[in-house]
């Protein structure tokens, strides 16, 4: 299926997404961090649908009067739906991502048939940012280091993020790198300034409410979220069906492709 490459306008700020034709209700698939919708191409390709990329990721709009917090990139995503003309969705989100799916379907389930959640991050009491998080999260120290990334360590971390040795090739890195700018970094160090421990429990302190049929799908060899969260999210969710991933990383399907023929079958 082909997939086709646009750009709009919310908010005054450009919002670039990638679209392949779909039945109603159509998938809509959020990526994670530090990533884009470049990671969704071979589910659009099988499924269909729209994936956006998240405002001061990728090549959408990355100014300083954004909001970057979780809340933020929620209301943006139901403005992206709005402007898109699509009123419900069947919601596939990674990492970050699938926190913010989440975020919408609490407070518009009316527009979420079904949800699928891989390897999210956990609004869920207990969790504790890894040791990398915590440190972006101090002011100062937080802009030092993340100015000073170099190519070679962004590498270091996506690979680190998966099994297969060629999970992440140099062409892959080179296009995240590219759009790793000042505005995405100034949106990683929001977006996580925005959300302690606490404040995430907080925002996933409604999640029982919500009835809509869920997969969740996680690496068991995710380095930063542990496969236990899998269950803890399977606790919360009333309706959902939890599938732990082996020998998969964080982005499972670099790893096991037949995670992209899990999504696809689910969404039906």
């Amino acid at each position: 299926m082909r997939v086709d490459e646009h750009t709009t306008t919310i908010d005054e700020s450009p919002v670039f997404y990638r679209s392949a034709s779909a039945s109603d209700p159509p998938p809509l698939y959020l990526h994670g961090v530090p990533t884009s919708s470049e990671d969704w191409i071979p589910f659009l390709e099988r499924t269909g649908g729209l994936a956006p990329d998240l405002i001061g990721f990728g090549r959408s709009g990355k100014g300083g009067h954004l909001d970057y917090s979780p809340q933020g990139l929620t209301d943006f995503v139901e403005r992206f739906l709005d402007e898109s003309g699509v009123e419900r969705v069947k919601l596939v989100g990674q990492g970050w991502g699938a926190a913010v799916g989440l975020l919408l379907a609490a407070r518009r389930p009316e527009r979420v048939e079904r949800l699928v959640l891989i390897d999210a991050v956990p609004l869920l009491e207990g969790f504790r940012w890894p040791r990398t998080v915590r440190l972006l999260r101090r002011p100062l120290i937080g802009e030092l280091a993340m100015g000073s990334i170099p190519r070679s360590l962004l590498a270091r971390h996506l690979r680190r993020g998966s099994v297969r040795q060629d999970a992440w090739s140099e062409a892959k890195i080179g296009n995240v790198w590219e759009q790793f700018d000042q505005g995405t970094q100034r949106a990683l160090l929001r977006l996580h300034r925005a959300a302690d421990e606490a404040r995430l429990a907080e925002l996933g302190a409604g999640l029982g409410s919500l009835q809509m049929s869920a997969l969740i799908l996680w690496g068991e060899c995710d380095p930063w979220f542990a496969p236990e969260l899998a269950h803890a999210y399977g606790e919360h969710l009333p309706h959902a069906t939890v599938r732990r991933i082996p020998d998969a990383g964080h982005w499972p399907w670099l790893d096991q492709p037949d995670v992209i023929d899990l999504v696809a079958d689910f969404l039906g």
